[in-house]
This record gives structure tokens, sequence and C-alpha cells, in this order.
């Protein structure tokens, strides 16, 4: 079972018009829990789920919107570092998934780039 803790950059397809998002999954054996910042309106959510062999199910709930809760399954690839999938809101709206895991740790880029720049000044 791959840990999906870290970070993920994804799209999800409503009606053929793709919504990015960014999520924050913290894994904890088969729990899954996290958050999502989509680039469309709705913005931040949570979500709660879990993790089985290759098979990851969450529900996503949008914070403070009185959206109804989606749901979300998908499988993770053989490397660890893709997911497609389908979700689903109830009997009324569906469409396509996929994340792939971000290497993009802004914390540590700013990090290197302070070292560097205090290396600089100081020779």
């Amino acid at each position: 079972m791959a840990d999906l803790s870290g970070m993920w950059l994804g799209t999800y397809w409503q009606r053929d018009t793709p919504t990015r998002f960014e999520a924050t999954l913290v894994q904890g054996g088969n729990t899954l829990s996290g958050s999502i910042l989509d680039s469309g309106y709705l913005g931040e959510a949570q979500l709660s789920g879990t993790v089985v062999g290759r098979r990851v199910q969450f529900v996503k709930r949008y914070l403070g919107r009185g959206q109804a809760a989606i749901d979300y399954i998908g499988t993770v690839s053989e490397d660890g570092d893709h997911i497609t999938g389908q979700w689903s809101i109830g009997g009324f709206d569906a469409g396509p998934w996929e994340a792939h895991r971000s290497e993009d740790d802004l914390s540590a880029s700013w990090q290197a780039l302070l070292q560097q720049n205090l290396a600089s000044t100081l020779t």
C-alpha cells in the first residue's frame, strides 16, 4: 500500500469543464484525511476516507458553503505518484478526476534560497 501523504495537484471535470485543485493528504494506516483547495469559486474543502491496497475512497466537503458531500473513488498507480478515478454527487452529477504527487515543496525551496543568499553575503 502506497503512502499518499503529501502535496498533490489534480483536475476534476464537471460537464467537460476542468477545475484544477491542490490537495494536502495525510495518511495513517488505512485512514486518509486532508484539505483541498479548488481553483474554482467553491474554494477550500476537507476530505476523509480510506486507502486499501491501491484503491482510494474519500468524501470531500466544502467549508461553509452548504454544498452536498462529494464522493471520490480512485486507483493509485503502481509507483504511488498518480491517482485516477470518478467523483459523484449522489445521483445528481459525476465525472472523472486525476491527481499527481507534487514535487513542489515551497517551504523547502524558500529555505534553500535563503541559505544560498546568506552564503553569498558571507563570502
